[in-house]
């Protein structure tokens, strides 16, 4: 279970990852080595997943921002289709979810005919027998985990 330091550290990663232990440690009422151990240990558990940095897609070629839905004639969430959909770079996420389509997935590109391109590969995987995509026009905004 988190504590209220443990919270603080974590909205203060989410904010700037690269701020010094002193100043998360002054943050959260801690010294920077006492700082430095929570967060450490906050990775041991999987709480912190990875540290990255937040890129703005249209920066750098991928403007194109849609999701789509992946309906299948059989299960999808064995490792085969994991790998398959792992192998193509532009899916940034993939979800198996509950309602009439068996995949959700995130999917950036650089243009609509890159986007087509990326949808006849997941056409591609075994089982896949339809899509249904929706195209984003624009995002109001993106946030981090609430905590």
């Amino acid at each position: 279970m988190l504590d209220d330091i443990d919270r603080t550290l974590l909205t203060q990663l989410q904010r700037d990852a690269t701020q010094s232990y002193a100043a998360l440690g002054d943050a959260a009422g801690l010294s920077a080595g006492s700082a430095h151990e929570r967060v450490r240990k906050l990775r041991e558990r999987g709480v912190i997943r990875r540290t990255t940095v937040d890129v703005e897609p249209a920066a750098v070629g991928r403007g194109v921002l849609a999701f789509v839905m992946v309906n299948a004639s059989e299960w999808m969430g064995d490792a085969p289709i994991r790998d398959a959909l792992a192998a193509i770079p532009e899916i940034q996420e993939a979800h198996i979810i509950a309602g009439a389509a068996s995949l959700l997935v995130k999917v950036r590109t650089a243009t609509t005919e890159d986007l087509q391109s990326i949808l006849r590969r997941i056409f591609t995987i075994d089982g896949v027998v339809g899509t249904q995509t929706i195209v984003v026009l624009e995002s109001f905004f993106e946030r981090p985990v609430s905590l």
